[in-house]
């Protein structure tokens, strides 16, 4: 997956394919910040889905707030959205991917819908 804007640092090795999911009903701010040379974030929407690569020692941010302000919500591990590449599968709900994000599901490795 091509990261346009921000590639990863090149002296990473593992790269991981991940997922995260806005299951609020507010907009989010995701954010990286712990992996030194590399900048990494997004607006995600209410319900919207975020395919992403990242390190496998990187620390998603969830900023969440309203117009001029947002409070830092939640740190997810990457290593716990990870997406298997290439499998066929059905999508996983809502539901289940905001289960992962809390942690509150088994962990299991997810798959992608080709």
């Amino acid at each position: 997956m091509a990261q346009i804007f921000d590639p990863l640092p090149s002296d990473s090795t593992t790269k991981l394919l991940c997922c995260y999911v806005n299951a609020t009903s507010q907009m989010q701010i995701a954010r990286i910040t712990n992996i030194p040379n590399w900048y990494f974030e997004r607006v995600v929407f209410p319900g919207q889905r975020l395919l992403f690569e990242a390190v496998s020692d990187a620390q998603l941010e969830i900023h969440t707030g309203m117009m001029a302000s947002a409070i830092l919500s939640d740190t997810i591990a990457c290593s716990t959205l990870y997406v298997e590449e290439g499998v066929k599968s059905s999508p996983i709900s809502i539901q289940e991917q905001e289960r992962r994000n809390e942690g509150t599901a088994p962990t299991a490795v997810l798959t992608s819908a080709e």
